[in-house]
């Protein structure tokens, strides 16, 4: 299965929580419910994974977590703020930069409409 075969099972499940949990909820009970969903859906779910910064062939733990990988190819940073803002596009890109992935996905559940709040973000290694 390709990134965008997975992108599209992230979609559908993303849609099938908002559906179910509506906004206000906080972040962590959005990842938990996806990654579940996720994993029903046949997709190799882990979260909260630690994600090293390499500086000068040494390997530093700063703290960064990736929300959800999924499939190792494909990773979800899931938020439930009421404004998205530039540095939340930003930190998606560092993540796929430092993990070397491709594609990554940006959602923000406290929405009211879930199709304007999910963003694709590609990795132009």
């Amino acid at each position: 299965m390709n990134e965008n075969d997975i992108s599209y099972k992230i979609r559908g499940a993303i849609f099938k929580v908002i559906s179910a949990l509506g906004p206000g909820l906080l972040e962590s009970a959005y990842e938990a419910v996806l990654a579940y969903e996720l994993q029903k859906a046949g997709l190799e779910v882990k979260t909260q994974i630690a994600l090293p910064l390499i500086y000068e062939d040494i390997k530093l733990d700063v703290g960064y977590r990736i929300d959800i990988m999924v499939n190792n190819k494909v990773i979800i940073e899931v938020k439930s703020v009421e404004t998205l803002t530039e540095v939340h596009h930003k930190q998606v890109l560092t993540y796929l930069r430092l993990s070397k992935l491709k594609l990554g996905l940006l959602v923000n559940f406290n929405c009211v409409e879930i199709d304007k709040s999910i963003f694709r973000k590609v990795n132009g290694l």
